[in-house]
């Protein structure tokens, strides 16, 4: 089976899970990439939220991931 890919996006991807040939996606690099082509911050984050980042393609639906440093985590 072929690794499924958000269309758009091979700039934003920070790695994959092998184990059930999964593509890791960094969101907040996929948010700077629509910008980058002219959207508004806030539409970027609506558009990728509702018809990205929630969609389901079957099991090797693509990983989407807030990347944090530690200091980021202790916060939460």
């Amino acid at each position: 089976m072929a690794y499924l890919k958000a269309d758009g996006f091979d700039g934003a991807i920070i790695g994959v899970d092998a184990n059930v040939e999964r593509i890791v996606y960094d969101k907040h690099k996929m948010i700077e990439i629509l910008i980058s082509k002219g959207w508004d911050h806030d539409d970027a984050l609506e558009h990728l939220e509702y018809n990205v980042w929630c969609a389901y393609v079957g099991e090797n639906t693509p990983i989407y991931v807030d990347v944090m440093g530690i200091d980021e985590i202790n916060d939460l």
